[in-house]
C-alpha cells in the first residue's frame, strides 16, 4: 500500500528495468540534476512519485526545465527514470506457492494508450471530444499536450496523447490471457525467482515484439506490483462484474494460501498498528498527489 517503488527497483535483476535514482523531499535541485548526469539518464525521461497512486503525478519530463518545474511543484518523494524505449505495454500476473520451485501466469492485460486518429478536418481536441472514454480526461490531455490540441492532423495520422498505461490516465485494459504460453511462463518464471521471497503480483512491461517478449529479449520491466496489485484483466469492457468477482476470489485464495504458507516458514503478518500506519502514510501520499 505505501511501498517505496524504489526500494522495490532494487531487488530486481539488474539490467531488467530502466535505469532509476531517487530524489528526496527538498532535495537541492542542483543535487537532483548531478545525480541525473552521473546516472547517464537523458531527456525525454519519466517523474513519478515514489509512493504511487495509480498513475497520478506520472510525468515525461522533456528537458531541465520540466524536470526543475517538477521538482518545484512536488512534496514528495520522486524518482527520475529513463524513458523506457519501447512502445507496447502488458501487466502479467504472476503466482507461485513456496513450495513450488515453478511459478505460473494467472492472467495478462494488454494496454491501449490514449491516442487519436486524424480526420484531416478536425482539431485534435474535437478528436478527443469525439470519444466519451478520452473526453473525461480531456484537461489531463491539455496539461500533457498543450501545442497540439488545435492542431489538424492529417487523414490517418496516430497521435499518442498520453504514453502512460494507468486505467486511470484513460489507458483502455483489454484481458490479453490467450496469450499466455509455456514460453512466456518460462521468462517471467525466471525473472520472478530472481526477486527475494516474490510469490504473488504483477509484473508490468514495456516491450516490441511479443515473439521477442516470449525468447526473454528486448523488453524493459516498468514495475513490480505485489500483494496490493489486482489481476486488472478483468477491467476489460467485455468481461462482466461477476467475471471481475470470480478472478479477484481466485487471485485472494492464492494469496491466502501463500501468506499462511509463508507463516509456517517463519514469517510474520503484519500487524494492525503497522497495517493503520501504512493506511495513514497511503491517505497523506493520496492528498499530496491525487491533484499534482
Amino acid at each position: 500500500m505505501a511501498e517505496s517503488k524504489k526500494e522495490i527497483y532494487d531487488i530486481l535483476p539488474r539490467g531488467k528495468y530502466p535505469t532509476t535514482i531517487l530524489a528526496i523531499e527538498n532535495q537541492p535541485f542542483e543535487k537532483i540534476i548531478n545525480d541525473v548526469y552521473d546516472s547517464g539518464i537523458q531527456f525525454p525521461m519519466i517523474a513519478k512519485p515514489d509512493i504511487g497512486l495509480r498513475g497520478s503525478a506520472v510525468k515525461k519530463i522533456n528537458n531541465i526545465e520540466d524536470l526543475k518545474d517538477y521538482h518545484a511543484r512536488a512534496n514528495f518523494d520522486f524518482l527520475v527514470q529513463q524513458l523506457i524505449p519501447f512502445h507496447r505495454e502488458i501487466g502479467i500476473f504472476y503466482v507461485r506457492f513456496p513450495n513450488e520451485s515453478i511459478g505460473r501466469i494467472t492472467g495478462i492485460v494488454s494496454k491501449e494508450f490514449v491516442s487519436v486518429k486524424g480526420n484531416g478536418k478536425s482539431t485534435v481536441r474535437e478528436l478527443v471530444l469525439q470519444n466519451p472514454r478520452y473526453a473525461m480526461q480531456l484537461s489531463q490531455i491539455e496539461r500533457e499536450q498543450p501545442t497540439k490540441m488545435d492542431i489538424v492532423l492529417p487523414l490517418d495520422e496516430q497521435l499518442e496523447l498520453i504514453p502512460y498505461g494507468n486505467h486511470a490516465r484513460g489507458a483502455k485494459f483489454l484481458d490479453a490471457s490467450h496469450l499466455i504460453s509455456d514460453k512466456l511462463n518460462k521468462v517471467i518464471d525466471e525473472i520472478c525467482r530472481e526477486i527475494p521471497d516474490f510469490y504473488f503480483g504483477r509484473l508490468d512491461i514495456m516491450f516490441d515484439s511479443f515473439s521477442d517478449l516470449e525468447q526473454g529479449k528486448n523488453f524493459m520491466l516498468v514495475e513490480v506490483n505485489g500483494a496490493s496489485s489486482e489481476p486488472t484483466h478483468i477491467y476489460d469492457p467485455k468481461h462482466s462484474i461477476f467475471f471481475a468477482w470470480k478472478e479477484l476470489l481466485r487471485h485472494n485464495n492464492y494469496m491466502f494460501k501463500i501468506s499462511l504458507a509463508n507463516k509456517k516458514r517463519g514469517a510474520n503478518f503484519l500487524s494492525h498498528r503497522d497495517g493503520m500506519a501504512q493506511y495513514r502514510i497511503h491517505l497523506e501520499q493520496s492528498r499530496k498527489i491525487i491533484n499534482f
